[in-house]
């Protein structure tokens, strides 16, 4: 008796490569990855990985596209912008699974495009957005775009150490409160009217 064969699915195979190279990409980094792990995880040839996304460079781009959604984090007083933030990003830290941002992460160290790629979505999902917001909520331009560096600063160095090396804090009440306190501290308090 023949073995069962999936019905072809253009969306659903790419979907299925996708979701296995997101996984692969966080957990290996890109140099590690393979084409052809990447293939078995989803359970395809290798080839529709070339088919579908010119290789591992076109499959490893498409994969880590990253929205941070940050805009949600700005409705409110500037004097709660830390806690909305690190509601925001423990919540994100807790329910994604195989982070794109992750495997840009890792692949920024191996490669100079994967590194321009996540600077690029930092500043567009993050950086621009916060110094936006500080500029809207009454700071001047030069302490705004000062106070958004620091804390895009804050925010990547703490997801490096505790997410990619798996050290630090467990409990996220804990991780809430310090991210919140520590975000609030390097944001000045806009001046009164």
């Amino acid at each position: 008796m023949a073995a069962p064969t999936r019905q072809k699915n253009a969306a659903a195979t790419r979907a299925l490569i996708l979701d296995a190279a997101r996984r692969e990409f966080s957990q290996v980094g890109f140099g590690s990855a393979t084409v052809r792990s990447i293939a078995h995880a989803a359970e395809v040839s290798p080839n529709l990985i070339t088919r579908y996304f010119g290789g591992k460079d076109g499959l490893f781009a498409e994969a880590v596209q990253v929205d941070l959604h940050v805009d949600e984090m700005f409705d409110g007083p500037l004097d709660r912008l830390g806690e909305r933030m690190a509601r925001t990003i423990v919540a994100r830290w807790t329910s994604v699974a195989n982070d794109p941002l992750l495997a840009l992460m890792r692949a920024a160290g191996e490669h100079p495009e994967a590194a321009h790629t996540l600077e690029q979505i930092l500043d567009r999902e993050s950086l621009v957005p916060l110094r936006r917001n500080l500029e809207c909520s009454g700071l001047d331009p030069s302490t705004a775009s000062s106070a958004a560096r620091a804390v895009d600063s804050f925010l990547y160095g703490l997801t490096g150490r505790l997410r990619m090396l798996h050290s630090g804090v467990d409990d996220p009440d804990e991780l809430r409160t310090f991210i919140a306190d520590t975000v609030q501290r390097l944001i000045p308090a806009a001046p009164s009217p």
